[in-house]
């Protein structure tokens, strides 16, 4: 195939621990049994008094604050039992042990003299001597701060810092998490002596993100009208939004999706008004204009191109716990003389609070639902004949998607149109035509969880299939919010089919508008099993907490300053760590979850590069969970390292596989293999808008996305997973999820884990427009033991007869 691509021819055609009951609990008043004291921090002599200015906040302290704890917050309950002391005893224990067997193995592995010398050498450790005498002093360090948790209770960042964050860290990522955390932990206290007070002072300045408002000065010289849309699902607030973008002379549309960027595109583009589509992987810029609209993905928000109109859709994501800051950055930095939001209620009062300070005139308007919308009180019995003419059956990756319509199609013996976000969208408008004209054979739909970010669809009522999702480090429940916003979906007030009758308009129920002459047909919710539906029936009874803290991420050029003031070859991975240990934010600011990010920054940290390049890799939509994602994105870094990126001379892209035959291959591995393949084409995309002499082979990787997605479709289509076969895999996903769900009560206690901003967003961010992955996990996989034999032979005609919706 590489050979092929370069002659042209083919352009033509975790580890988890099991905790006991009430273990690291906040609320557990549970004590060690009194032992002999412990040996005290052991710590190098300093010259000066500032030696320890470089350790963690309250580090240095904690010898003093254990007495304190001792007199004031650690007496012992006299009331519990001898067996609840002994059970958190052997808990403390247990944890002890894990931290010091991880530390112990990364230091004989990939932490070792050997595999790290260079690095060391950074952090002023000279030789291998030097190095075990800091692991030793490390590991007294790590049994030091675990008795301290265990005899007096000491288990806030303030008391006990080492072990807050240890602790933390398990519990958000697993065995993983808890490695990272050690390995940050450590190159702190290799660190703590290197600096002078003032220096640290400086660090500290350069790290306090509590104004994020004075990152845009141009923006804050603006006097701008900020016009907050809030309100349900089918309520009329978007659409109002955008008729203010289609009155004015230039705008912006920003949008979680690239589904939703292209409608607004697509939406301008029939109107005659020039517009650009702008997402990360993807630019049609309209050619002989000098003056346009833009939609494009929230991330891509354009921040130093003064315009008339701004509207940032889902404002609500701006709380989001990993990818909030685009929405901030988005909101803080757009030049734009009205700037329309649109979301839900519980952003109100964080939204009227910034604009308050940054001088912006707030105008909020609340809409109510133009329909109305009832949960109901019994689910489909796991059974797909009870599905009803007009029925949305919702699920989370392709894979469901086409699985599900083969299992709905033979057991109705009706027609099932698809819609999801990564479909061509021709194809998908053509789908939901299909679904939408009640004249046809088309009696059902199946739908990705990206219906909930928009698409007017004729939707009688939405049936999850499932209500759990994968995360970064396994499964969780879906969020009231996206309960609400995707159900919301049923009983829609003005559908596609309507608004193309004349005489037909969309109003709003806001308080400066007048109510619409009638309500929509009522929309309905249910679940395709019981267990479902009552986690559904519990989401729509209860509102989302409302939103405190905007999500911020430090902008390149404070990276840079910080950097400045780090040895050579000091691991980025431990400068961003740094910055985010040290940041101080206002209550209305959080930084955003690091993630992936510093695993990014240990694999580039080998190659050449500029502190701005290595930023532009942070939020690259890499693959790592993948086997070789890895090496893709070291094979990329070395790429711009070395100034040279042509598609067909970096070897860690597998064109190979477009020339395999997948009769002979295992259909869940060839599946897997054809998703890795188009993530990493993805990626090279979106690196080549941002180093367009470098990857310059954009036209050969779009003609290369084109073949592997057509290929992913063949295979899609000739999938045959059984009712049963899938069933077993949604409950394994829902018993992983609910064990997470328990371990993240038992170790933090329920208070501390509801407070903390969460992941929130529809789809994948990582995934190309941001919209479902391929597949959920290898529990959804696995069950792909077979093709249809009827589908071999002529791949390429299935492909486009189920993308014509004719089977």
């Amino acid at each position: 195939m590489r050979a092929l691509l370069r002659s042209g021819s083919t352009r033509s055609s975790c580890a988890v621990l099991t905790c006991r009951k009430r273990a690291f609990s906040i609320s557990s008043a549970t004590t060690r049994k009194k032992t002999p004291e412990p040996a005290k921090y052991i710590t190098r002599k300093s010259p000066s008094p500032s030696v320890n200015s470089f350790t963690r906040p309250g580090w240095k302290n904690s010898t003093a604050s254990r007495s304190d704890s001792q007199n004031n917050n650690a007496a012992p309950n006299t009331r519990e039992s001898g067996r609840s002391r002994q059970e958190a005893n052997r808990t403390y224990a247990v944890f002890r042990n894990l931290a010091l067997s991880c530390f112990d193995s990364l230091m004989k592995t990939s932490r070792s003299w050997e595999a790290k010398e260079s690095e060391y050498k950074a952090f002023n450790i000279n030789t291998k001597l030097d190095l075990d005498r800091e692991i030793k002093l490390f590991r007294n360090s790590i049994e030091r701060c675990c008795d301290l948790a265990s005899e007096n209770r000491a288990l806030s960042k303030f008391d006990n810092p080492l072990f807050s964050s240890l602790r933390n860290a398990f519990v958000e990522g697993d065995a993983r998490g808890l490695s990272d955390e050690l390995i940050y932990a450590f190159q702190n206290f290799l660190m703590r002596s290197r600096f002078p007070k003032s220096i640290a002072a400086t660090h500290r300045k350069i790290a306090d993100f509590r104004f994020p408002y004075e990152w845009y000065p141009a923006t804050r010289a603006l006097q701008r009208t900020v016009h907050l849309h809030v309100g349900p699902t089918n309520s009329g607030k978007t659409y109002n939004a955008l008729k203010a973008l289609e009155n004015a002379k230039t705008g912006i549309y920003a949008g979680p999706l690239r589904l939703l960027a292209h409608e607004v595109y697509s939406r301008f583009i029939a109107k005659g008004k020039p517009c650009a589509l702008v997402t990360g992987e993807e630019q049609r810029i309209p050619e002989d204009e000098d003056n346009y609209f833009r939609s494009c993905t929230v991330e891509m928000t354009p921040l130093n191109y003064p315009v008339d109109v701004a509207v940032i859709d889902e404002i609500q994501m701006i709380g989001d716990s990993e990818r909030g800051w685009a929405w901030t950055q988005a909101f803080l930095g757009v030049q734009a003389k009205e700037v329309h939001l649109c979301g839900e209620e519980r952003t109100v009062e964080l939204i009227q609070s910034l604009c308050a300070t940054l001088g912006d005139k707030c105008v909020v308007t609340r809409y109510k639902r133009l329909s109305p919308l009832e949960t109901m009180s019994q689910s489909l019995g796991n059974d797909w004949a009870n599905l009803q003419k007009g029925d949305a059956v919702i699920t989370f990756s392709r894979l469901g998607i086409h699985a599900i319509k083969k299992q709905i199609e033979e057991s109705t013996g009706r027609r099932c149109a698809m819609v999801y976000g990564s479909l061509p969208p021709e194809t998908r408008a053509q789908q939901a035509s299909l679904f939408n004209d009640p004249d046809n054979d088309y009696d059902f739909l199946v739908a990705s969880d990206a219906i909930g970010m928009g698409l007017n669809l004729e939707i009688k009522r939405v049936v999850f299939e499932q209500t759990h999702k994968r995360s970064k480090v396994g499964y969780r429940q879906i969020s009231t919010s996206e309960v609400k916003q995707i159900g919301g979906r049923a009983g829609r007030y003005r559908t596609a089919r309507q608004a193309a009758n004349p005489g037909t308009e969309s109003a709003s129920n806001g308080e400066e508008g007048p109510p619409p002459p009638k309500t929509g047909q009522p929309g309905f919710v249910t679940a395709l099993e019981e267990d479902d539906l009552e986690i559904i029936r519990e989401a729509f009874g209860r509102e989302p907490k409302p939103i405190k803290s905007a999500g911020i991420q430090p902008p390149p050029s404070v990276i840079e300053r910080f950097s400045s003031y780090f040895p050579p070859n000091t691991p980025f991975s431990y400068i961003l760590s740094r910055l985010r240990d040290i940041a101080r934010t206002s209550p209305r600011f959080h930084l955003c979850y690091l993630g992936e990010m510093l695993s990014i920054a240990d694999l580039i940290q080998p190659f050449p590069m500029s502190v701005y390049d290595r930023c532009v890799f942070l939020n690259a939509p890499v693959a790592l969970r993948e086997k070789k994602g890895a090496e893709v994105v070291q094979a990329f870094a070395r790429c711009v390292s070395e100034m040279h990126g042509d598609l067909l001379d970096i070897p860690e892209i597998d064109l190979e596989l477009l020339d395999e035959d997948p009769y002979f291959s295992s259909p869940a591995e060839y599946l897997r293999r054809l998703e890795f393949l188009h993530k990493t084409i993805t990626l090279y995309l979106w690196l080549s808008y941002r180093y367009s002499g470098v990857f310059r082979s954009q036209n050969l990787a779009f003609h290369v996305k084109e073949l592997v997605e057509t290929r992913i479709d063949e295979q899609l289509a000739k999938v045959n997973l059984s009712f049963r076969q899938r069933r077993i895999a949604l409950a394994t996903m829902r018993k992983q999820a609910s064990q997470s769900k328990r371990k993240i009560e038992k170790t933090l206690g329920e208070a501390i884990s509801t407070q903390k901003p969460r992941h929130e967003i529809s789809g994948e961010w990582e995934e190309e427009g941001h919209e479902e992955p391929l597949f959920e996990g290898t529990e959804e996989l696995e069950p792909i033991t077979r093709l249809d034999p009827n589908s071999r032979g002529n791949q390429r005609g299935n492909t486009r007869r189920i993308n014509a919706g004719v089977d």
